[in-house]
């Protein structure tokens, strides 16, 4: 079974890898869901398609997931492009329910937008006060250690976007695979397909207006004024990642990726990551896209200028648990910080807590 999910991946991949063409850029709605809004992958761009773990993997590649080996609460919090004032909230949690039952997640991710002027046709004074948009994403994940070198995970994602009398609300499928081997799991591949799922579309009361028809008999009506329909963005990413072993305490990874957007332009990426007795760990990235050495606007259409720096402190502690192999497995709490450069803006940041017992 597992050989044809898969199997099924590639081939509705492959899709998406015909289907990405630099006009239509634009055309997606809900693109919040393409926000890396996770302490340590956004320090790799999203890179780590092969070595992420735990509930970050909902983001990245649910099979990550898997790696789970107890319990794990994660919230994080990011200023995204810094000055426009936008900030979003995670909160993650994953659970193993045995060897052999796998693991069970929960991201939830909301957008803080700020506050905006009411108006209306009638009163565009904005006399009426204030509100804020509501963006939440909320996913549930599953995901299962088949053998000791292959993982797979799915997600299932709610997605709600509201004002006070509009709305649009869907629903997003995101799976993956992992592929481990080598000494200490040294080499680490992933491949991901992400935000599949049907069209949306906005309705409610804000749409609805007030029509005279003429007749013998004038009369007034409310009609809901139609909207166009709207995809998703989907994405499929394909990466892997090798370790260095520099004596019993050093270790180098180097890691890349290649990711291909059904409404943006594709991106490929290289990262680096160094690591101190898994305590100390610093990392960074480049993700290139066409136009990314442009100005916004002319040749660049992202605000993000490709590089991304990322740090992890990491205190183990002993717990008396036990990995799928049966090895002693260490608790550790952790602080997770990424920056990623700009332009304009200050930057993106993202900084986020951890704990896994």
């Amino acid at each position: 079974m597992k050989k044809y999910f898969i199997l099924s991946i590639i081939l509705i991949g492959g899709y998406t890898l015909t289907t990405a063409q630099n006009e239509r850029i634009g055309q997606a709605g809900a693109t919040e869901l393409l926000i890396n809004s996770m302490p340590k992958s956004s320090g790799f761009n999203g890179l780590d398609l092969g070595s992420t773990s735990g509930i970050e993997g909902s983001l990245v590649n649910p099979a990550g997931i898997a790696r789970t080996t107890g319990t794990e609460l994660m919230f994080a919090r990011t200023a995204w492009l810094r000055g426009s004032e936008i900030f979003i909230n995670s909160f993650g949690f994953s659970q193993s329910v045995g060897v052999d039952g796998g693991t069970i997640g929960l991201l939830i991710n909301t957008v803080n937008l700020g506050e905006f002027v009411r108006t209306t046709v009638d009163q565009p004074d904005g006399t009426l006060g204030t509100f804020s948009p509501t963006f939440l994403n909320i996913g549930l994940s599953f995901a299962k250690k088949f053998t000791d070198q292959i993982h797979v995970g799915a997600t299932v994602r709610v997605i709600n976007q509201s004002t006070p009398e509009v709305s649009a609300n869907g629903v997003a499928f995101d799976a993956g695979v992992q592929y481990r081997n080598g000494e200490k799991d040294r080499l680490k591949l992933g491949i991901a397909l992400r935000n599949v799922g049907p069209t949306m579309q906005f309705g409610g009361d804000g749409l609805a207006g007030r029509v005279t028809f003429e007749s013998n008999k004038p009369y007034d009506t409310g009609v809901e004024l139609p909207t166009a329909r709207f995809e998703i963005p989907t994405v499929l990413s394909m990466g892997g990642s090798y370790d260095f072993f520099l004596g019993t305490d050093n270790t180098i990874t180097a890691m890349g990726a290649f990711i291909s957007n059904s409404f943006y332009n594709n991106q490929g990426g290289l990262g680096l990551e160094y690591s101190y007795k898994d305590i100390v760990m610093l990392r960074g990235s480049f993700l290139y896209e066409n136009g990314i050495f442009d100005e916004l606007g002319r040749g660049r259409n992202n605000a993000h200028t490709g590089g991304a720096l990322g740090a992890s402190f990491q205190i183990p502690f002993g717990s008396g648990k036990y990995d799928a192999s049966g090895n002693e497995a260490f608790s550790a709490f952790s602080l997770d910080m990424s920056y990623r450069f700009t332009n304009p803006f200050d930057g993106t940041f993202t900084f986020g807590a951890r704990i896994d017992i």
